[in-house]
């Protein structure tokens, strides 16, 4: 099953994380890379010019701001973050970032994804498609997943990992992640004493 791009978020026995996927069918050229406070999806060397093609090509997937990690599937990344970082809850500054952006004009009218979870666990999940906008509270000590297609309302996963590094490869291609079809790239955020980013 094709859902497009799949973002994850919330706690296991090993802590808070979010974590991020990329698939697809139209832009496979394209690569997570790891800086010190985010990750951003942008296309591999000989494909800069795709961002011409599509401008949602190109993105930060995840930042981080203090004890907060966010992750999305495109530039509401950073809007959100800002908010965040200037006092808004999670919960507002999702739903606000996800109203004043709205879906992706595409062909597809491609929904937008986003999360964020804090170090100790409070984690929330939204959407906004042509037709609605969803923000939940992710329970605790639970994670969700959401993704642009098909599996478009939170869902409750069994997800497995004890660093960033697992858990960019247990969105790839593990668990129920198995399950879903052109995997291209990942990335992910795990909580220690300090936020650990990793891309695949």
């Amino acid at each position: 099953m094709y859902l497009g791009r799949i973002l994850s978020v919330g706690n296991n026995d090993n802590g808070s994380y979010v974590a991020y996927r990329v698939s697809s069918r139209s832009f496979p050229n394209r690569m997570a890379k790891s800086f010190e406070d985010r990750v951003a999806i942008i296309p591999k060397e000989g494909h800069e010019k795709d961002v011409f093609v599509s401008p949602y090509i190109a993105y930060n997937c995840i930042r981080i701001v203090g004890d907060v990690a966010v992750v999305s599937n495109g530039s509401h990344t950073d809007v959100i973050a800002d908010k965040i970082a200037v006092g808004m809850n999670i919960r507002d500054a999702i739903a606000l970032s996800l109203i004043a952006m709205d879906y992706e004009k595409d062909d597809f009218n491609t929904p937008r994804i986003a999360g964020a979870v804090t170090k100790d666990g409070e984690a929330y999940i939204g959407i906004v498609t042509h037709e609605n906008v969803i923000v939940e509270k992710v329970p605790e000590g639970q994670s969700f997943y959401i993704s642009t297609y098909e599996h478009t309302k939170p869902d409750k996963v069994e997800f497995t990992a004890e660093n960033s590094q697992e858990a960019a490869q247990f969105i790839m291609n593990k668990g129920k992640f198995e399950e879903f079809t052109n995997p291209v790239t990942s990335a992910a955020a795990f909580a220690g004493d300090e936020w650990e980013l990793s891309s695949i």
